[in-house]
């Protein structure tokens, strides 16, 4: 028996135990097979459970289940560290043809998955506000700033923010529009922030390592400039400018 076919069918109920699985008695031991392997699709479900709770919401808690043991059988982990296991389930989700009616489902999941990795990033010092705000005064058009490591930038044709609002701090319901939004941990937890105009092109550009002048000119006249600094700054998202 190679390990390869024990993983595969480990995750696979049709699968045949592989050879080999033995009781200590040296017996073929099928049953004890297969409450270990009801036991590893149990422990990867309440993974994904744990780790995308708004869409798990939003589906509910039976249709999640199901939806996520056809995942972990077609993506079994790549690492025995199981905080981020799921990453694929955004793009999953976008050819599984029971929610294809859902298009919005693909980046609700990409936000919860943002969340999560802003949780697990590594911390950092931001700049002092004193420090920013004299900044402010100064030319900022060929500076660059550095950017906390917990930050995630999700854009959506969907009102993602509203969606996520609507469903985890009880907000109104979403209304038809598109919605970009920036994950920022300014503490411990991290939290979604409904980007302002032009934002999300405007830190698109500064990730991407372009000047402040090249991002308010690539975000053009809709950039709502304070509104962005005005998220920024207390979310402790800049650590340095230079």
């Amino acid at each position: 028996m190679t390990q390869a076919a024990f993983a595969q069918a480990l995750l696979n109920p049709d699968a045949a135990v592989p050879d080999g699985i033995v009781d200590p008695q040296g017996r073929p031991a099928p049953k004890r097979f297969s409450v270990y392997r009801n036991n590893v699709a149990s422990s990867l479900r309440e993974v994904l459970e744990a780790a995308f709770p708004t869409l798990r919401k939003l589906v509910g808690e039976e249709f999640f289940g199901a939806m996520a043991v056809v995942f972990l059988r077609a993506h079994p982990p790549k690492s025995r560290m199981l905080m981020l296991y799921g990453a694929e389930f955004p793009d999953f989700l976008a050819t599984f043809l029971p929610v294809a009616h859902l298009g919005y489902l693909p980046d609700v999941a990409r936000l919860d998955q943002a969340i999560r990795e802003s949780y697990h990033a590594a911390d950092s010092t931001p700049l002092p506000d004193a420090e920013f705000q004299r900044l402010l005064g100064e030319d900022l058009a060929d500076l660059r700033v550095s950017l906390a490591p917990s930050l995630r930038l999700v854009r959506s044709p969907w009102p993602l923010y509203a969606i996520w609002a609507a469903n985890t701090d009880g907000g109104p319901a979403p209304k038809a529009e598109a919605q970009d939004v920036v994950v920022l941990r300014a503490a411990f937890d991290p939290r979604p922030h409904l980007l302002p105009a032009g934002g999300a092109v405007f830190l698109a550009g500064l990730q991407a390592g372009k000047t402040f002048g090249e991002s308010i000119e690539d975000a053009g006249e809709a950039l709502d400039l304070a509104g962005v600094l005005g998220l920024l700054i207390p979310g402790k998202a800049i650590l340095g400018v230079f």
